[in-house]
């Protein structure tokens, strides 16, 4: 009996955004050191693109101020760790104007709610909680998430088991008793499986499909999920 539906964030929640890391890191340089910009730059986008690859390696967690700290230690940059914060806040402030919610998200949301379902969010990211927290706030989607998971808090990132446990123990779930809906085959739909959960793909052109790993469903868009796991999952319902 499905009790609960996990969703990823980035590209599924949330639109995607291909923007260039650079872009984003720029604005966080320039605060550190106006005179070295596009050293630090670089520098921090290497750093994230190392973050990021662990994913199919170690899966161990990491938060902003760690990648900004050790992008200065590898520049030798005597940089505070006030600054350091500054420095994540423009680096938010970069990020701003990129990032919106699917306009589908709060009404599917608020119809798996009603179905009598627990809604839980779990996010691979390097971000801290109150980024994340300040576009859902922004959005109306807080309320509607019984709980907020964000791997900046936990040992290990998606697609390792632990982190998919810990989604299904905050909401008070057996694993098999939820569904993960997701973007990326390894890190969402791998991760998921591998505990037990059941799967939904919200495909991502810039997450191809892996072969070997396949959803229990697909969807194209949110509003195909309420009656997907009505018609699937709660038939008695």
């Amino acid at each position: 009996m499905v009790a609960a539906v996990i969703f990823d964030w980035g590209g599924t929640l949330s639109e995607f955004v291909n923007a260039e890391l650079v872009d984003a890191w720029r604005l966080a340089a320039r605060h550190i050191d106006p005179a070295h910009e596009d050293e630090i730059a670089a520098q921090l986008v290497q750093v994230e693109a190392d973050f990021w690859a662990t994913t199919s390696s170690h899966q161990r967690s990491a938060t902003l101020a760690d990648l900004l700290a050790q992008a200065a230690t590898e520049l030798g940059l005597d940089v505070a760790e006030a600054l350091l914060e500054e420095a994540a806040v423009r680096h938010l402030d970069a990020w701003t104007p990129h990032i919106s919610h699917d306009p589908d998200a709060a009404p599917a949301l608020a119809a798996l709610r009603a179905a009598g379902l627990r809604v839980g969010m779990l996010s691979n990211t390097h971000w801290p909680r109150t980024f994340h927290e300040r576009f859902l706030e922004r959005d109306g989607l807080v309320e509607l998430i019984d709980a907020r998971l964000y791997t900046s808090e936990m040992p290990f990132q998606k697609p390792h088991p632990s982190a998919f446990l810990a989604a299904a123990e905050a909401l008070g779930v057996a694993p098999a008793d939820a569904v993960f809906v997701g973007d990326r085959p390894w890190d969402d739909i791998a991760g998921a499986g591998s505990v037990g959960m059941r799967t939904v793909l919200r495909p991502n052109p810039f997450a191809p499909d892996i072969e070997g790993i396949e959803p229990d469903a697909r969807i194209a868009g949110l509003p195909e999920l309420v009656d997907l796991i009505r018609s699937k999952w709660l038939p008695e319902r």
